[in-house]
């Protein structure tokens, strides 16, 4: 299955929530959550009670689509964590957030996930110093993630730049805006995910 390319608010509306998709602009009044228009399509969609198994699907649809992932990777990273000692939702989670390409994003190096996905793939970034280009790259503590130094000459980083110094990063990461340098210096526990999402329903859905 090919990624979505349509319209990113499309899928905020079909999720009744907003998955800040495109950056900057998911805290305005353009957002579409925020003029009132939830449901996408003419007219809507029935109001039928919604099974379990629907319930569980729409939060790994969700989910999903918050970190721009297709099913493929999504279902090999579940895995992963249920290979890991501990809760496997928590495990998961932990697992989805040191993606490469959501670092890079929690980081303030990149407006959206989406966005940074597309910087990693342009070698744009460095992980402990060497290229880094694939998104799914999951970074582990110590690891330095820096933007390079001939991409920080480029006007969209300076602008980035000014943008990182005024953001609070999670509690797992440190930041440096002035060199654009940032650092895992812990494993993201679940209190330092703030993505608004049922982790629980997923593991019931793949447990089925």
């Amino acid at each position: 299955m090919a990624r979505y390319t349509g319209p990113a608010c499309r899928l905020c509306r079909r999720e009744g929530m907003k998955l800040f998709l495109k950056g900057d602009r998911c805290y305005t009044k353009k957002c579409a959550i925020e003029k009132g228009r939830v449901t996408p399509g003419q007219h809507g969609q029935s109001r039928k009670k919604a099974t379990e198994y629907g319930v569980q699907l729409r939060e790994k649809q969700k989910t999903k689509r918050i970190y721009g992932m297709m099913e493929g990777q999504f279902k090999l990273t579940f895995n992963r964590a249920e290979r890991q000692k501990g809760v496997v939702g928590e495990n998961f989670l932990s697992l989805l957030e040191r993606r490469l390409d959501n670092v890079v994003y929690r980081l303030g190096f990149a407006n959206s996930r989406s966005e940074a996905r597309q910087l990693v793939r342009h070698n744009h970034y460095t992980l402990n110093g060497h290229k880094a280009n694939i998104p799914s790259l999951s970074v582990r503590i110590g690891d330095q993630i820096a933007v390079k130094n001939k991409s920080k000459e480029s006007p969209k980083f300076k602008e980035m730049k000014e943008i990182a110094a005024g953001r609070t990063v999670p509690a797992w990461l440190e930041m440096d805006a002035e060199n654009l340098v940032g650092r895992i210096v812990a494993l993201p526990a679940r209190e330092n995910i703030d993505i608004p999402v049922q982790e629980h329903l997923i593991v019931e859905l793949y447990s089925r």
